[in-house]
């Protein structure tokens, strides 16, 4: 039996209706007990699309937040739900900053900014303990570009210094750019997948998502692009 039949014979339980009027007319927390296992994710899936609010999944630790994540992905697909981790390998220390896992909280305040389809955010104590910046705050740290611009290289590569952007010979992860004669690549935090400008003089021409394994173009953006510390 698919998850989408489950979900939709469970969505007609007397005790899951009860739930999905709560949650609609909440607007705070809810709370569960008594499910077992991976009955709280089906719970919570077969509610979410006639609810239409964000969820918000605490977890009592990384581990059992890693659990229920790939529940929901299973269930609801990878689209329309993200992880909010920690930022570092090691608590509290923060000169060991895991770059993924920054990728992973700024893909989610993204989201929250961007007012676009709710998603399930599964979380846990540790991350929603570290401090994040403010939406001006990060507006005022976030370079904007759009082909045709004109911005040169030098100005480009002046802000990702600024940005503390780490400049390599070859991008491939979050946090990290290079530069070579007219191209720029740049692997932003608010990207899942790094950036290669192309400039014709001090002119923006054309801005292509690259393959990390590989190093090679891929579709052309035509859209403006953000840049954010």
């Amino acid at each position: 039996m698919s998850f989408n039949k489950i979900l939709k014979q469970y969505a007609q339980a007397s005790q899951t209706q009860s739930l999905r009027e709560v949650a609609s007319l909440s607007k705070g927390y809810s709370h569960l007990s008594g499910l077992q296992g991976s009955a709280f994710t089906i719970a919570a899936s077969s509610i979410f699309d006639d609810v239409e609010k964000p969820f918000m999944v605490i977890a009592n630790d990384k581990e059992q937040a890693a659990y229920i994540l790939n529940d929901f992905e299973k269930m609801l697909g990878d689209d329309r739900v993200l992880f909010y981790p920690g930022s570092y390998r090691r608590p509290y220390q923060i000169e060991k900053t895991d770059n993924a896992n920054v990728l992973l909280r700024a893909e989610v305040l993204n989201r929250i900014n961007s007012r676009k389809k709710p998603a399930v955010i599964v979380t846990y104590p540790n991350a929603l303990f570290e401090k994040v910046v403010t939406r001006k705050e990060l507006e005022k740290n976030t370079l904007k570009i759009t082909v045709g611009d004109q911005i040169s290289i030098d100005f480009a590569n002046e802000v990702l210094f600024e940005y503390e952007f780490k400049r390599v010979d070859f991008v491939t992860e979050p946090g990290e750019f290079s530069v070579r004669g007219g191209i720029l690549d740049v692997f932003s935090f608010s990207h899942d997948e790094p950036y290669r400008i192309e400039f014709f003089g001090n002119e923006i021409d054309t801005i292509r998502v690259f393959d990390v394994e590989t190093q090679l173009s891929k579709e052309q953006i035509k859209k403006s692009l953000l840049f954010q510390m």
